[in-house]
C-alpha cells in the first residue's frame, strides 16, 4: 500500500493554528495589544472598523523591529520572548509561543510598518493569507503600526459565524479593558468607526478603574494590600451594598496578566460570606504577584488559565486578606472578645502623629451644693397651663362642621371569597379541576404571565409608565451605556422613560407600573447581562430576550406566601396565556393528576 501520511503545507498549518488562537476579532485585538506592551510601548492606540471585521489597527511607540525581525515575526514559532524550554517557567512577557502573527496573517490581509529608534528608515510589509505581497523601506515614526484587514476573508464559514457588530464590539471592549486595567502606567486610546471610545492617560490603579467604569466607582472601592513570602496582593474590592447580579466586573491579574480561575474566585466570594444577598456577586480588581517559577502559563491558547504550584495556600491568603480589608474599613462586623474593633488603626492613619487631647473643667461646679441651688433657673416665668379653656373663649364648638369619610373596615367585607386553591410550601398552588387536580409552580407560572404581558406591550400595545417624583441617576460603564442606547426604544416601549443618557450615567424619570423604584437598577443590570449572554442577532429576538429578562426579574419568587386572591389571579391569568404549560425558558409550569389516578392509589 502507498504511504498516506504527509506533512501539511505551512499555510494550511497556520490556518489550523488560527482556529485556536484567533476565535473572533477580539482575539486579534488581545494579541496585538500584548505585542505592543512587550515592545515597551508607553502610548498605544487601537483603531477598529465594523467591529474589527474590516479593520483592526494597533499603533505603538515601542522599540520597533529591524527589517529581518519584521519579516521573521510572521513565521510560525518565531519569537523574541524565549530561547529554551526552561524559559517557559520564567516568563516576564505576554507572548511566548510565536504563533499569533503567523496565525493572523494566514486568515487576513496584514499591513505592518515598524522602525527602531536608531534607524533612519523603517520597514513596510504586506502579507495576504500567509503570502508575502511586498516588502520595502519606508519613512515611519519609531515603533510599530500593524493593520489587520478583512479578517477570515478566506474562511467564509468562520466569517459567517461571527455575531452582530454590537456583540463583537462588546467582546473587543472587554479585551481592551482587561489590558488597560493590567497596565495603568501605559496610556491607551480606542477608536471605533472614527468615534473615540476611550482615552486613558497614564495614572495609578484607582484612577484607571474610575476612568474605565465611571466616576461613581470611586466611592465603592475598598483597597487591598498584603505582602507575604508566597505572594503580594494589591487592588480593590467593592463594598457589599454595591454587589451586582452579574459576574462581569470581576478581574484577576497574575503578574499583570488577566486570568480566569474559579477556585480563587470562590476564595473572594467566600470572604463576603453573609454580606451578600443570594444571587449577588462582588466586584473586584485584584492583582497577584507571584514568583514566575511557581506558575505554568502554557495551559491554553488564550493564556487565560494558569496552574499554581500551591493553590490552597493562595486560596487561604486571598480569603483572609479580603476579610481583613472588609473588617479594617468597617465594611464587615468584627467579633473579638479581647479588643474593640474601634481600636484598629486604619491604613491611612498608621504613620500620622496624634495630638494629646485637652481636658477642660468647669471651675464653678460644686457637687456638694443642695438640690435647690443646682436647680435650673429659667430666664422667663413659665405660665400655668391648667386654665387651657381660655384659648377657645368665644368659639362655638358645637356649630363647627367637620368633613369626614365613611371608612370601610374591610375591602372585601361584602364579598365572600370562596376558593378551591391552596398554597403548598410557599411554592406550589393546588387547585381542583373537572378531571382531577392541577399543581402549579407559582414562580414559573408568573414568569409565563409576565412574559406574555411584556411581549404584548413591546410589540402591540403602548405600555403604561409611572413618573418618578425625583429622577433616578444610575451609573454604568461605557460598554453598558452603549448597549442601553441601542435598546433605548425597546425599553421605552416597556414603560421606561429616560431624561438623559450621559457617558457613564442614565437618568430615569419613568418606570413600568409593575416595578418599584428600588428594583430599577437590579432589573436593568440583569437585562443587560441577559442580552450580552444570549447574543441576539435579529431585532425580534432582542425584544424576546428583554421580555424574558423582565419576567424573570419580576416574577413571584419561590417562598413567597400568597393570599387567596393572589392564588386565584395566577391560576386565572395562566390559563388565558397562549402557551400556559411552559415557562418562557421551556420549563413546565403545571402538572395534572386525574381523579382515576388518585382513586387507584387508595384501591391497592
Amino acid at each position: 500500500m502507498p504511504d498516506i501520511i504527509q506533512l501539511l503545507p505551512d499555510h494550511v498549518a497556520n490556518q489550523i493554528a488560527a482556529g485556536e488562537v484567533v476565535q473572533r476579532p477580539s482575539s486579534v485585538v488581545k494579541e496585538l495589544l500584548e505585542n505592543a506592551i512587550d515592545a515597551k510601548a508607553t502610548n498605544i492606540t487601537l483603531i477598529i472598523k465594523e467591529a474589527g471585521k474590516l479593520l483592526i489597527q494597533v499603533i505603538d511607540n515601542g522599540k520597533g523591529m529591524s527589517q529581518t525581525d519584521a519579516r521573521l515575526s510572521f513565521e510560525r514559532h518565531a519569537t523574541s520572548k524565549i530561547k529554551k524550554a526552561e524559559d517557559l517557567f520564567n516568563l516576564n512577557t505576554k507572548g511566548f509561543r510565536g504563533e499569533a502573527l503567523a496565525s493572523i496573517a494566514a486568515i487576513a490581509h496584514v499591513d505592518l510598518k515598524s522602525k527602531q529608534e536608531n534607524q533612519e528608515l523603517g520597514t513596510h510589509i504586506k502579507i495576504k493569507g500567509s503570502s508575502l505581497i511586498f516588502q520595502e523601506n519606508t519613512s515611519t515614526p519609531k515603533g510599530t503600526s500593524i493593520a489587520v484587514k478583512n479578517l477570515f476573508y478566506n474562511i467564509p464559514a468562520r466569517r459567517n459565524f461571527l455575531k452582530s457588530n454590537s456583540i463583537e464590539t462588546r467582546h473587543i471592549i472587554n479585551e481592551f479593558q482587561r489590558v488597560a486595567l493590567a497596565h495603568p502606567n501605559i496610556s491607551f486610546s480606542f477608536y471605533h468607526n472614527k468615534s473615540e471610545v476611550y482615552n486613558l492617560s497614564t495614572s495609578n490603579l484607582r484612577q484607571r478603574i474610575v476612568a474605565i467604569f465611571g466616576k461613581k466607582t470611586n466611592e465603592k472601592l475598598v483597597p487591598i494590600n498584603e505582602v507575604t513570602d508566597v505572594l503580594e496582593i494589591k487592588g480593590f474590592i467593592t463594598k457589599p451594598e454595591f454587589a451586582k447580579k452579574k459576574r462581569g466586573e470581576q478581574f484577576f491579574f497574575v503578574n499583570d496578566r488577566f486570568i480566569k480561575n474559579a477556585y480563587l474566585n470562590h476564595a473572594v466570594t467566600n470572604a463576603f460570606e453573609s454580606l451578600l444577598s443570594n444571587g449577588y456577586f462582588p466586584t473586584y480588581f485584584l492583582y497577584l504577584t507571584v514568583p514566575t517559577k511557581s506558575i505554568d502559563i502554557n495551559i491554553h491558547p488564550t493564556k487565560t488559565e494558569i496552574k499554581f504550584e500551591d493553590e490552597k495556600t493562595l486560596y487561604a491568603i486571598l480569603r483572609s486578606t479580603v476579610k481583613h480589608s472588609l473588617g479594617q474599613y468597617n465594611v464587615a462586623p468584627i467579633l473579638d472578645f479581647e479588643r474593640s474593633a474601634s481600636f484598629d488603626t486604619p491604613y491611612n492613619f498608621k504613620d500620622k502623629k496624634s495630638d494629646t487631647p485637652k481636658v477642660t473643667v468647669n471651675p464653678d461646679f460644686n457637687p456638694f451644693k443642695s438640690d435647690e441651688q443646682k436647680a435650673t433657673k429659667f430666664p422667663y416665668k413659665r405660665e400655668s397651663t391648667e386654665q387651657w379653656e381660655h384659648l377657645y373663649t368665644g368659639i362655638d364648638i358645637q356649630n363647627i362642621e367637620v368633613e369626614s369619610e365613611t371608612v370601610n373596615t374591610s375591602l372585601f367585607s361584602e364579598e365572600k371569597i370562596t376558593s378551591k386553591t391552596y398554597q403548598i410550601h410557599k411554592k406550589y398552588i393546588v387547585s381542583s379541576i373537572k378531571s382531577g387536580i392541577v399543581y402549579i409552580n407559582q414562580h414559573l407560572a408568573h414568569q409565563r404571565i409576565l412574559y406574555e404581558e411584556f411581549l404584548e406591550n413591546i410589540t402591540v400595545k403602548e405600555a403604561m409608565s409611572q413618573q418618578l417624583l425625583f429622577p433616578l441617576e444610575i451609573s454604568f460603564n461605557k460598554d453598558d451605556i452603549e448597549l442601553i442606547k441601542e435598546i433605548k426604544e425597546d425599553l421605552e416601549s416597556v414603560g421606561f422613560l429616560f431624561d438623559k443618557i450621559l457617558d457613564d450615567t442614565i437618568i430615569v424619570k419613568g418606570i413600568p407600573v409593575t416595578i418599584t423604584e428600588s428594583q430599577i437598577t437590579i432589573i436593568i443590570e440583569q437585562l443587560l447581562e441577559d442580552i450580552k449572554n444570549d447574543v441576539p442577532n435579529a431585532s425580534f429576538s432582542q425584544l424576546d430576550i428583554m421580555a424574558k429578562s423582565l419576567a424573570k426579574s419580576l416574577a413571584i419568587k419561590t417562598g413567597t406566601k400568597l393570599d387567596l386572591k393572589e392564588q386565584e389571579e395566577i391560576v386565572n391569568k395562566l390559563f388565558i396565556c397562549k402557551q400556559p404549560d411552559m415557562s418562557p425558558f421551556g420549563k413546565t409550569t403545571f402538572v395534572t393528576e386525574a381523579i382515576e389516578e388518585i382513586d387507584k392509589k387508595f384501591n391497592n
